[in-house]
């Protein structure tokens, strides 16, 4: 059984399902989909932001058999991560190295520690695309082996036609006379429209009163009597413009 704890989001170890985390010591159950998985790792917006612990202060070197393998390999790549995403990582790269390890075993081939290093090779490689697809917008899969490696080589990213930079909306622009963070200037749907109201009130201010309060009824699904319906109709008859 591979996963995470659903308490602690640390490596599932067990054989069962359900049961009691050997790290958390709660009677948990074990995720196995990595959105759910590191859920508890990466769901605080309401809470108090944490910072990232060491990687090597988590508890992990007393695990035994595979998963102790896995944990020293994976101990090579983590650092080249960004420091926020270091745990998170460790533990996508473990369960990815217990992945690959029972495709090998189905097959009845050995994964040695070396096949491991490829593994996690893959997987930082993968990691460093998603973060430039997220940051900058670039997709290098349409691009040729010899150009990927140009860019990766000269550090070409910032010339690519399709790069965007991310900018983050508590910027604060403007010059010394009005400075603002960006996020004010974006458009609210519910913001009230000042201009449009103004030029309503001017507008509505050239028709007789009792035309305006007509208006609203029929406006709020009221019902007209006989006299406000006979004074619509003289009105529009009034303000009707002859075609001829």
């Amino acid at each position: 059984m591979t996963g995470h704890c659903s308490k602690c989001g640390k490596i599932w170890t067990l054989q069962t399902r359900q049961g009691v985390c050997q790290w958390c010591g709660k009677s948990a159950t074990c995720q196995s989909q990595r959105t759910q998985a590191l859920r508890s790792l990466k769901s605080r917006a309401n809470g108090r932001k944490r910072q990232a612990r060491p990687v090597g202060d988590n508890g992990y070197d007393q695990l035994d058999g595979d998963w102790l393998t896995y944990y020293k390999v994976a101990q090579y790549f983590t650092h080249r991560v960004r420091f926020d995403d270091r745990e998170d990582f460790l533990h996508d790269l473990m369960l990815e190295m217990a992945t690959v390890k029972a495709k090998y075993q189905e097959k009845g081939k050995p994964l040695t520690e070396a096949g491991l290093m490829r593994v996690a090779s893959y997987e930082l490689s993968d990691y460093w695309v998603k973060q430039r697809r997220l940051t900058t917008w670039l997709d290098c899969g349409n691009c040729s082996k010899e150009q990927r490696r140009k860019c990766r080589d000269q550090d070409l990213y910032s010339d690519c036609p399709k790069y965007h930079q991310l900018v983050s909306l508590n910027t604060v622009v403007g010059d010394d006379g009005h400075k603002a963070e960006l996020i004010e200037f974006l458009a609210d749907d519910n913001a009230i429209d000042i201009v449009a109201r103004l030029d309503a009130r001017r507008y509505l201010q050239g028709f007789p009163r009792r035309i305006v309060q007509i208006a609203y009824k029929k406006y709020s699904g009221y019902q007209l009597d006989g006299k406000d319906r006979y004074y619509l109709c003289q009105f529009l008859k009034k303000t009707q413009k002859p075609l001829f």
